[in-house]
């Protein structure tokens, strides 16, 4: 089923499902495991499809990644799906353990993540999961902007050797254009380039972030748009670059600190110091749908804008 969105607008959820059963249908070893996500997982097709490859545990969110783990350990290629909230914090200790240390090759797939689930309030919002994933050796996280990308992760994530964590939102975005579309683990994909300024954002900030050069172009303001879709690796060479304009912006969908901003500042404060800026959600945040809470936290085209002016002095325009 394809998610009714806005026109233009497209629901991440269906390049995923979409991709994983086009991998399964040419490779048995692909399987999925939920956690009583089937739905919002869009996963039906793919059980109707293979239903002795679909395994859904229940809400046992910590079982759930040990099953993808010994599924790995004995030659499967798991794909873990579940909301990134409940995947995330419920089961860190076996994604740390079972996953990463072990180095299992399992694909997490956090569904839903961000604020999607605004109304739901704080024990839904997954806006922690990057900052504390980060903080686990030999685990690769990847923060697709676009359907597109969202394809492409989940391709290079099965065809990648070891522990993976592609954050899967749901929330509409538009496809981005690209004149020279290639993904890879571990390198950025530069959208616009500028030399006054670099704003560099990851999943739904994308689009926003080139909203926001364009209404910055028409001032005067050259901004370069660096996706940083993989969180780790990082790409230091295109952070290296970005600092070289000397002002970085950076947002994302979650928790600066620690997050995609602590990253990019963390490397700059070593390597490449530089002005900055950090966009992104303080904490617990209030209920609330997932479009007021970006606006109400200027995690927009307007607000990612309004930083850049007031890191390069230009004050409201």
């Amino acid at each position: 089923m394809i998610t009714h969105s806005p026109a233009g607008m497209f629901d991440c959820r269906d390049a995923y499902a979409r991709t994983i059963e086009e991998l399964a249908a040419v490779d048995d070893r692909i399987v999925a495991v939920a956690n009583d996500s089937v739905g919002s997982s869009k996963l039906g097709k793919f059980g109707a499809r293979f239903p002795d490859r679909l395994i859904n545990v229940g809400i046992a969110e910590q079982n759930m990644v040990s099953v993808g783990a010994g599924l790995a350990n004995g030659g499967k290629i798991p794909f873990v799906s579940g909301a990134g909230c409940f995947l995330t914090a419920r089961a860190m200790e076996q994604i740390k353990v079972d996953c990463a240390y072990s180095e299992a090759n399992v694909k997490l797939c956090g569904i839903s993540s961000g604020v999607a689930y605004g109304e739901l309030g704080a024990t839904h919002h997954s806006i922690e999961d990057i900052a504390w994933l980060r903080a686990i050796d030999k685990l690769t996280l990847i923060v697709p902007a676009d359907p597109w990308q969202t394809a492409e992760a989940i391709k290079a994530a099965a065809a990648h050797d070891g522990p993976v964590f592609v954050r899967i939102s749901r929330m509409p975005v538009p496809e981005l254009t690209r004149t020279n579309p290639r993904f890879a683990i571990g390198k950025a994909e530069t959208l616009r380039e500028g030399g006054d300024l670099a704003i560099i954002a990851n999943g739904t900030l994308v689009h926003r972030a080139l909203a926001a050069a364009e209404a910055l172009a028409a001032e005067g303001i050259a901004a370069r748009v660096v996706n940083m879709a993989t969180v780790s690796p990082l790409d230091v060479e295109a952070i290296a670059a970005a600092a070289a304009t000397g002002a970085i912006v950076t947002a994302e969908e979650g928790l600066a600190k620690g997050g995609l901003g602590g990253a990019v500042a963390e490397y700059c404060a070593q390597h490449s110091p530089v002005r900055m800026r950090m966009l992104g959600f303080p904490g617990f945040l209030p209920t609330g749908s997932a479009s007021w809470l970006m606006e109400h936290f200027g995690l927009t085209a307007d607000g990612i804008a309004a930083a850049a002016r007031d890191l390069l002095g230009k004050g409201a325009q």
